[in-house]
């Protein structure tokens, strides 16, 4: 029997209505409009893919989107004061910097410098330490994604046990936290590349999230009958073909329900972006978030 297929594109056309309704709402009882600043350092085209959409989507939901294109060989230096400039500008709620950055930038202090307050991308060690002590601010975009994709296919994950494969900064970690805070209360292992027996592991999971950036890698072989699997993996493969961490085709035979790649988790991470900004605008303003 073939698994559920979880539709993130729906999903997510229906969660940004509901931010631009917001918005608009914002805006006409408040005057505020929502800005979120992107800035691209270099041509690399995957970012320039990344920023676009962002900026389309913004505008979109009603938003001030502004663009900041900088050249390959911007300095350090000029790097941060962009930053800077954009922390002091009123009219910016949340900023972002693409990564990735040209080999010559360091991006962790780009990160540190950006102020909590507009720190949609959730990238800021300050943003990291209050969703470590469970308070959080801002949610890192793609597995707040990944949550409002568990609660829109009806997934519990009180009591269930959750393993994820990929221990980044930008998915793996920040994930493994926010599915053990009060509320959601799994019980989370967070596998890796030195993990024993991977595919048991695994296995061993009600709900398996991909999210190590090698494609294909979770088969049949590493999923048992009746488990969610959420491919968070984006990768290119021979043919130029956009695929998953997940072998969907066999492990779709085997689980309860799926994500596809494309078309699952990927427009959540960009209509979370868009949810951090406008939390941001409230907040910046001494509005209760909604």
């Amino acid at each position: 029997m073939s698994a559920r297929v979880i539709d993130g594109k729906a999903l997510a056309a229906e969660v940004r209505e509901r931010i631009a309704a917001d918005v608009a709402a914002l805006t006409g009882e408040h005057g505020i409009v929502p800005g979120l600043a992107a800035v691209l350092v270099g041509d690399d085209p995957a970012s320039e893919v990344y920023v676009g959409m962002k900026h389309r989507a913004s505008e979109a939901a009603g938003m001030h989107s502004r663009q900041i294109r900088l050249p390959a060989e911007t300095s350090q230096e000029d790097l941060e004061q962009v930053v800077r400039e954009l922390n002091e500008d009123e009219a910016i709620d949340g900023i972002l910097v693409q990564l990735p950055l040209p080999d010559h930038l360091d991006p962790q202090p780009i990160q540190e410098l950006i102020l909590p307050a507009k720190d949609v991308d959730a990238l800021n060690p300050y943003t990291a330490g209050r969703l470590a002590v469970g308070d959080p601010t801002f949610l890192s975009c793609t597995p707040y994604g990944v949550l409002e994709i568990l609660d829109h296919a009806g997934v519990e994950t009180s009591g269930a046990n959750v393993v994820i494969v990929g221990r980044s900064n930008l998915v793996g970690r920040p994930l493994s936290v926010m599915l053990t805070l009060k509320g959601r209360d799994a019980t989370v292992t967070l596998a890796h590349s030195r993990t024993r027996d991977l595919a048991a592991v695994c296995r061993g999971a009600d709900v398996l999230i991909a999210a190590v950036g090698v494609a294909g890698l979770i088969t049949a072989e590493y999923v048992s009958p009746g488990t969610v699997v959420i491919d968070v993996g984006t990768n290119r493969n021979d043919e130029g073909k956009l695929v998953g961490d997940v072998a969907f085709a066999e492990v779709a035979e085997v689980a309860d329900a799926i994500t596809p790649v494309p078309g699952g988790v990927g427009p959540m991470t960009v209509t979370m972006l868009l949810q951090n900004t406008l939390e941001a605008a409230r907040s910046r303003r001494g509005l209760p978030r909604r």
